[in-house]
């Protein structure tokens, strides 16, 4: 079996409750990380030939990952399979990675090959590799979709996320295909949603064949046509823009271990598309400030709406959050997962045949989450989001910009 199979073997890793579960691939080893590490120069002044060895099994679960000791430096080694990620795919990912850089967003660094290359492929293989990222790493094993530790830590990642978006502007890359783990807006704008998804099905065959055996249509138009059609004029309305698409605290390193640490580093752009300024901030709050983990474990989940507001306050600190965007931001939260819970169906469906966790991705994930905003704590969220759109509406008309 090749290294880029699934197989339940090797440390546990997060899965799609709050316990840890065996992997879908097998973990990377130091010889693996030592082939690929050959094709690439060596950090500093290191002798020719040092050794390589993994002293961190990142728990992530749908690629393999690690951090790596070698030639006196740190480095990220991430191993995909080829029906995830291809090196095209990854190439456009880096382009990204490299435009924020140059702007100053603290990206961690692509590492390229001796023959100038941003992935290494062998057989079904991809993989990249990336300087560590700087700083402390507070939420390295924290599960996804877990909130912050502090409403500092909010504020500064609503901070961060705005230069992010300011940086991101003249990012000119058309929005990336549809794949599997793939998020983007083609659904939720579209004036159609249910034929839109009908297209998506035709050119997703692993997909097509797991939504044939459920009622999506009738699932679509009950919990998320109402939904699009306020949201998607609001949305065609706005500039689209390339974002991070998978804001959350694990994805970022921070200054200190405080309650106050900045955000010092920003990595795994692996979601990030062109899509809205205000779709990717809907990203950042779904996922840190909603309680998934106990709706899947005890049917219930709430919204903290402290740190809602502090991550919006950090944001609006840094970029300008007009009435419009805000407006949409209220409107697409309960959707803002539809396209990305789509290509995980496909991933646990297709890829790792996982008929288990592609039903859970459908019925908790697709339905559930938008299903949730349809009741009290849901309500709650979208009223005060709501409210900051009509009270930023009101300052607009007093200053004469209402946009």
């Amino acid at each position: 079996m090749s290294a880029a199979q699934p197989v339940a073997d090797g440390p546990l890793v997060h899965g799609m409750g709050a316990e840890l579960v065996e992997p879908d691939w097998a973990p990377l080893t130091d010889d693996e990380v030592r082939a690929v590490l050959v094709h690439y120069p060596q950090p500093g002044t290191a002798r020719p030939g040092t050794e390589a060895a993994i002293t961190w099994h990142s728990p992530r679960p749908m690629s393999t990952a690690a951090l790596v000791r070698w030639a006196g430096a740190t480095v990220f080694v991430k191993r995909h399979d080829q029906r995830v990620r291809t090196a095209a795919q990854l190439a456009v990912e880096h382009g990204f990675a490299g435009h924020l850089r140059a702007a100053g967003v603290p990206v961690t660094a692509v590492m390229r090959t001796v023959r100038g290359d941003s992935t290494l492929t062998r057989g079904n293989a991809v993989y990249e590799v990336h300087e560590a990222a700087a700083a402390v790493d507070l939420y390295r094993d924290a599960m996804s979709w877990t909130p912050f530790t502090s409403l500092g830590h909010a504020w500064a990642a609503g901070a961060a996320l705005a230069r992010l978006h300011e940086a991101a502007t003249g990012f000119d890359q058309p929005a990336r295909a549809p794949g599997v783990l793939i998020g983007s807006c083609d659904v939720i704008t579209a004036r159609d949603p249910v034929e839109q998804v009908r297209r998506l099905l035709g050119e997703r065959p692993g997909l097509a064949r797991y939504m044939a055996q459920r009622q999506w249509e009738d699932d679509l138009a009950r919990y998320h046509v109402p939904v699009i059609r306020r949201l998607g004029p609001l949305l065609r309305a706005l500039p689209p823009q390339w974002g991070h698409g998978d804001w959350h605290p694990s994805n970022l390193t921070w200054t200190s271990a405080g309650a106050d640490a900045e955000v010092a580093a920003v990595f795994d752009l692996g979601l990030a598309n062109r899509t809205f300024a205000a779709h990717d901030l809907a990203v950042a709050l779904e996922r840190s400030t909603v309680s998934w983990l106990d709706l899947a474990e005890t049917g219930h989940a709430e919204a903290d709406l402290d740190a809602v507001s502090a991550l919006l306050d950090g944001y609006k600190a840094t970029r300008r959050l007009g009435a419009a965007e805000l407006a949409a931001l209220a409107e697409v939260i309960p959707v803002v997962h539809l396209e990305y819970a789509l290509s995980e169906i496909e991933y646990f469906a297709d890829v790792v045949r996982s008929g288990a966790n592609a039903d859970l991705a459908y019925d908790m994930y697709l339905i559930g989450h938008t299903r949730w905003f349809e009741g009290n704590g849901g309500v709650v969220l979208i009223d005060c989001l709501r409210r900051r759109a009509r009270s930023s509406h009101r300052d607009a008309r007093y200053r004469g910009d209402a946009r």
